[in-house]
């Protein structure tokens, strides 16, 4: 199974780390407990991130109805923007002179957490471009920051059993719109310093499709893939409903969870695969936060420049939720077929709600 493309669609309100502190300050001004955090503006490494909606809009407090609303808007345009470039994209990598067919896809996955809606959004993609009638549907919602992991795992599965197809998997967050005005907890205060807002649409082409002409002459695969999920750990990392929507739920056990969830997870799975984790050439972590990847660092012996591609999304996104990944997958994909680079194997990980780990294995292949 092939990745093909990536396409991205990124709000247009950039703004810069030190605009959200401003804001946060001024939205809480006199809160001794909101003061207290905010230093964690300054040490997010986050330079800025981008938005659904400018600055002013969030200064208004909305119900769930009306919040919801917007996400089921933007969600639908900044998708399928990514879903566009997607299949503009295997133009560069290949020698057809046209994009990849929206036809040709049969199956499409949509992975989101920060808004809900009946049918799912897929739905709505499908009406705007000329996808088939008979395409298969698979949304996934509630599985937070790995979402993005989960689905290419799940994508994966399904053209292994269906060589012969075609996937797209689109990972939608607009992660700022679940900004709670009344609420003064440390998890607000932390997810209004690290989250932001992105799509990423992700075309897989099967081992045995008619459309691997599309593909350039040294591809990416994914080989192998794999679960874990900790019992009793929902309380680590979620949403909370609240009477005015979604409220964030931050552990301060995600780090530690590193060194001990992650790095067992990771181990074992590259023992099962045969590969040493020094062959490894590039980690593709979901960027959580600064505390996270610092501690894959640490915790797992990882050099700096194995994750700089997740440090490097991370500042100038932020924590995007599901679709982050997408975002170093793609800096990686591009970096690597574009130029002359030898790099051979890839570890692409995720942690997320449950408390959950997901991992899967990529190779460059001629």
């Amino acid at each position: 199974m092939y990745i093909g493309s990536i396409g991205l669609g990124i709000p247009q309100h950039h703004v810069q780390q030190s605009k959200v502190k401003q804001f946060v300050s001024q939205m809480f001004r006199g809160n001794r407990r909101v003061e207290k955090y905010l230093s964690v503006f300054n040490h997010a490494k986050i330079s800025e991130r981008q938005f659904a909606r400018p600055m002013d809009w969030y200064k208004k407090e909305y119900s769930f109805s009306e919040s919801n609303a917007i996400y089921i808007e933007e969600a639908i345009q900044l998708s399928l923007k990514a879903v566009d470039q997607c299949m503009e994209r295997t133009i560069r990598h290949s020698l057809q002179e046209k994009s990849f067919p929206y036809e040709a896809v049969d199956l499409i996955i949509f992975v989101s957490s920060t808004g809900i809606a009946t049918p799912s959004l897929d739905t709505a993609i499908i009406n705007e471009r000329p996808f088939r009638e008979d395409i298969i549907r698979m949304p996934l919602w509630g599985l937070g920051c790995a979402g993005g992991a989960m689905g290419l795992a799940r994508a994966n599965e399904w053209l292994r059993a269906n060589p012969t197809k075609n996937a797209l998997v689109i990972c939608c967050e607009l992660c700022s719109l679940t900004f709670q005005q009344q609420d003064m907890s440390v998890s607000n205060i932390v997810g209004t310093a690290i989250f932001g807002d992105g799509v990423a649409a992700t075309l897989l082409i099967g081992e045995n499709s008619a459309y691997t002409s599309y593909l350039p002459n040294r591809a990416l695969t994914i080989q192998h893939a794999a679960s874990f999920t900790k019992k009793h750990t929902t309380n680590v990392m979620g949403w909370h409903l609240g009477e005015n929507g979604l409220e964030v739920i931050f552990s301060k056990k995600i780090p530690s969870l590193i060194s001990d969830l992650w790095k067992n997870h990771m181990e074992k799975f590259l023992a099962s695969i045969g590969i040493v984790q020094d062959k490894v050439d590039a980690f593709i972590a979901h960027p959580g936060g600064k505390k996270v990847l610092e501690e894959m660092e640490h915790a797992c012996n990882i050099p700096y420049e194995k994750l700089a591609y997740s440090y490097e999304v991370l500042k100038n996104h932020g924590n995007m939720s599901s679709a982050t990944v997408m975002y170093v997958l793609e800096k990686w994909l591009y970096d690597v077929s574009l130029k002359t680079n030898h790099q051979k194997y890839g570890l692409l990980s995720a942690l997320g709600p449950g408390f959950s780990s997901e991992l899967l294995s990529l190779k460059w292949v001629e």
